[in-house]
């Protein structure tokens, strides 16, 4: 039975795939529908065998196809005020509400629509070239997982001729984002009273040289001139942050154990290995004159991920594909990481950035996907078709 891509969307909605959770129902949903439809599915096993991701492939089997990347987990919805049952799809003022509509469930119905009209074609002979979908899991928590997704699928995917992530970007082309690198800090502390400060080492205010040093070199990224592959961002440089800091006993007493999580957004042609030596060096040096106080304390240092940026390509194939279908000439890129980059690097794939939806509705209350973006997305899909029948 062939289902619509809003019927898709809906079902996909309805499945709570929050990243902490199982997406193992959506997945056993997406794979027994597309094989129903002929559509060969291979299940790549994640996170001990309580999520998958899901590779299919329609057409051909071939070289020159195209893949259409989603991810299939979604953010949390705790704490948010949301108007109607985030997991229930909901049609208001032509806007379709729900937990991943915009982030990215509808891309990844339209793209599974999409594999399963691929696969009509090839029986009637008309699909000259393959349609691939490589939906993952866990995106939210890095885009690291996609790495499993990529091994596995590695030799059908380095046979396509340019891959699209659908993530939001309201349909505009987009060829380059930053990448990212990030460290999990435990700052280990020696606990006095702090009217006995020098006989302690505080966890909290060392750990804080660490978050100087983020700003200092952010000051100094700002001032220097962009590279030409910078120059397009916003800001055009690599940024440092740290967004949440906990720790700490009592107000008169040096922290013991203070924690966060520091960020490195990595402008196309730069290291990201580079910053995380730059950042493990710093931590390094703090960490010392912390054990010359007191042995057994120090900066522990655990990487929580790593994303490698999508670089702009001279005359991409995926560039040439997207622009084709959609028409937009302009030059665009953001500041946020996505899969891209690792199909870019990973894979070898030619690779852009283009799917219904504003970011700005992502993980966000009331999260929606307007009708007129879902029906510009399906244009594409349609284009993408016809373009693989030629």
């Amino acid at each position: 039975m062939r289902l619509s891509p809003r019927q898709i969307l809906e079902r996909l909605v309805s499945f709570p795939t929050v990243s902490r959770d199982s997406n193992l129902p959506l997945v056993d949903f997406v794979e027994e529908y597309l094989a129903a439809n002929g559509v060969a599915c291979t299940r790549i096993a994640s996170s001990g065998g309580r999520k998958a991701h899901l590779h299919a492939l329609a057409g051909p089997d071939m070289p020159g196809g195209i893949v259409l990347s989603g991810h299939s987990d979604v953010v949390p919805v705790d704490g948010q005020a949301w108007t109607s049952d985030p997991f229930v799809l909901t049609e208001r003022d032509g806007r379709l509400y729900g937990r991943g509509t915009c982030d990215m469930k509808g891309f990844d119905a339209l793209a599974i629509a999409a594999l399963a009209s691929a696969a009509e074609l090839h029986r009637l002979g008309k699909l000259k070239r393959p349609l691939q979908l490589a939906l993952s899991c866990d995106e939210e928590l890095g885009c690291m997982a996609v790495i499993e997704l990529i091994a596995a699928s590695r030799p059908a995917l380095a046979a396509a001729s340019a891959a699209i992530v659908g993530e939001p970007t309201g349909m505009k082309v987009v060829t380059g984002h930053k990448g990212g690198v990030a460290f999990a800090v435990h700052a280990q502390g020696h606990e006095v009273h702090s009217s006995l400060l020098p006989q302690g080492v505080s966890a909290i205010m060392e750990g804080a040289r660490l978050i100087q040093w983020a700003n200092d070199t952010n000051a100094a990224n700002a001032a220097r001139p962009p590279s030409p592959l910078a120059a397009p961002f916003e800001p055009p440089w690599t940024t440092l942050h740290v967004g949440m800091i906990s720790g700490g006993t009592a107000h008169n007493i040096t922290a013991k154990d203070c924690r966060f999580l520091i960020e490195m957004r990595v402008v196309p042609g730069e290291d990201p290995q580079a910053w995380a030596d730059a950042a493990l060096t710093e931590a390094a040096r703090i960490s010392a004159g912390m054990a010359a106080v007191r042995s057994g304390t120090g900066l522990a240092m655990s990487q929580a991920f790593r994303v490698p940026a999508l670089t702009p390509e001279t005359d991409g194939a995926a560039e040439r594909l997207a622009r084709k279908l959609t028409g937009d000439n302009g030059v665009h890129v953001v500041s946020y990481g996505t899969e891209g980059g690792q199909f870019q690097t990973l894979a070898g794939l030619s690779t852009v950035v283009c799917g219904p939806g504003d970011i700005a509705q992502a993980h966000q209350a009331d999260e929606f996907l307007t009708l007129r973006q879902f029906e510009a997305g399906w244009k594409f899909m349609e284009g993408v078709l016809s373009e693989l029948g030629t």
